[in-house]
């Protein structure tokens, strides 16, 4: 009996002692949580002052009455330093490759003998469209992308998708088609990269096929040129830069109608289906981690797009040299080419030069306006402007390039319809290339690159009709 209550005793003291072990745990464990939720709720004296202005910012940057209008504002910002940062790097590469290079080449074939053809066809074609390509493209992506990489590592981006979610759910688009939207800003192909972070592949595949909607840096100035020439020549000096640069918002507003319009038809037609949800969370505001974002924004975006623009560029160059200087009778095949499809293109508002010059600089928007200046000069006769006949130029200054426009009967109509197919035709060949490489489908390839050449004609036809009922 004796040892038999000993050994009650001892599991009883056990149980007394397990008992009490696991009611100190649950107790920890209780305290622990209590912690971690006060932590999350209240907010120490040290963090107040950043915790508060978190919440004042949000406050502003989300709400429906400020959230639109600073979201305005700031990519207007971005826009503004990114054309306006890039005039004179662009300028002074293409004093160096263009003004500089091109010269002292053609001086080295000429003293090494080489044939008239080849000096022209690598030096006067493929140089010089690489020249313009990387004069033009580099500097503004070496601006945009990493202003576009600090706002995301600040955390602002995800609440532009937050204040636009309801306008692209109604379009039957993703949310976060806001980010690639404004991604296509810089450049279009790398905005189609950046499509990844939708994870419905329907709603992915409607934010690669209308990214072309956003004017890349290489068409900003085809836009500036033909705002400043067209359109602020029509008011008063002291209004002409105002104007100009609000003709250049208009069009970028239409681009981003034109975005939700075709994105609301492809959600309801051929890629049917319900808008996804998602649940997005908003990251705390932090400092941009500056040696992380110029690698991403240079090393990753910036080079390796246009090391691809470059790549197609360079063929371009060989055959816009080629139609420019091969003859067929008393006539370069430019020449019988423009005269052939001129009246068509008339129809559109437009001209044969600049379906020549869209055509054969498919590879980069960036060689449009030299190679327009060039045909232009080739078809109208015009002596001692350019370096050479074929070969492409910039004029000195805007008015310049006004007079030579104007000897080529160029109209109001001309530049307006100009803006708008350089808003909304085919996309270029990188950009081309990167959605086949994205959505591996041929098909989707040809109907991103077609769809939006068929909606340039028939708006621009439209507005061409539109003005000659006025007129």
């Amino acid at each position: 009996m004796t040892q038999k209550h000993d050994l009650l005793e001892t599991a009883s003291a056990m149980r007394w002692e397990v008992g009490e072990r696991l009611h100190d745990h649950t107790l920890e464990a209780i305290y622990d949580e209590a912690a971690r939720i006060a932590g999350r709720a209240v907010v120490a004296d040290g963090s107040t002052r950043r915790r508060n202005l978190e919440r004042t910012l949000d406050r502003l940057l989300t709400n429906r009455w400020t959230g639109f209008p600073l979201m305005f504002v700031m990519l207007a910002v971005v826009f503004w330093v990114t054309i306006e940062g890039a005039n004179v790097p662009s300028g002074l590469l293409a004093d160096l490759l263009v003004d500089l290079g091109h010269p002292w080449l053609r001086g080295l074939a000429d003293a090494a003998g080489l044939p008239s053809w080849l000096s022209g066809l690598t030096i006067d074609g493929v140089y010089l469209a690489v020249a313009w390509v990387v004069s033009v493209m580099l500097p503004p992506m070496a601006i945009f992308f990493p202003i576009f990489t600090l706002l995301e590592d600040f955390g602002y981006l995800p609440r532009v998708a937050f204040n636009l979610d309801g306008l692209f759910r109604k379009a039957g688009a993703h949310g976060k088609q806001a980010l690639t939207m404004a991604m296509g800003y810089g450049c279009n192909a790398a905005a189609i990269v950046s499509t990844r972070i939708i994870d419905s592949p329907r709603e992915r595949l409607i934010a690669i096929l209308t990214n072309n909607f956003s004017i890349c840096n290489g068409r900003w100035p085809t836009q500036i040129l033909m705002a400043t020439i067209f359109i602020g020549s029509l008011v008063p000096a002291s209004l002409a830069g105002i104007v100009s640069a609000l003709s250049v918002v208009g069009v970028v507003l239409i681009g981003v109608g034109f975005t939700f319009l075709v994105s609301w038809v492809l959600s309801r037609t051929v890629l049917k289906g319900e808008a996804s949800s998602f649940s997005l969370e908003l990251p705390p505001y932090r400092p941009p981690r500056i040696w992380q974002t110029l690698y991403t924004s240079l090393i990753d975006r910036t080079l390796i797009v246009l090391w691809r623009a470059v790549v197609w560029a360079a063929p371009a160059g060989a055959a816009i040299w080629l139609v420019g200087n091969v003859h067929v009778g008393d006539l370069t095949l430019a020449e019988h080419f423009i005269l052939h499809v001129d009246p068509v293109a008339v129809f559109f508002g437009l001209n044969g030069v600049i379906l020549l010059a869209y055509i054969i600089a498919i590879p980069a928007n960036e060689i449009v306006i030299p190679t327009v200046l060039m045909l232009t000069v080739l078809t109208s006769g015009l002596a001692g402007v350019g370096s050479d006949a074929g070969v492409m130029f910039e004029a000195d200054s805007a008015s310049a390039t006004a007079e030579i426009l104007s000897a080529g009967g160029w109209t109001l109509l001309t530049g307006i319809n100009l803006m708008l197919f350089s808003l909304l035709h085919n996309p270029c060949s990188t950009t081309i290339y990167t959605m086949y490489r994205e959505t591996g489908s041929a098909k989707w390839t040809l109907v991103g690159s077609l769809m939006p050449l068929v909606i340039a004609f028939i708006v621009c036809a439209a507005v061409a009709g539109l003005w000659r009922a006025i007129a």
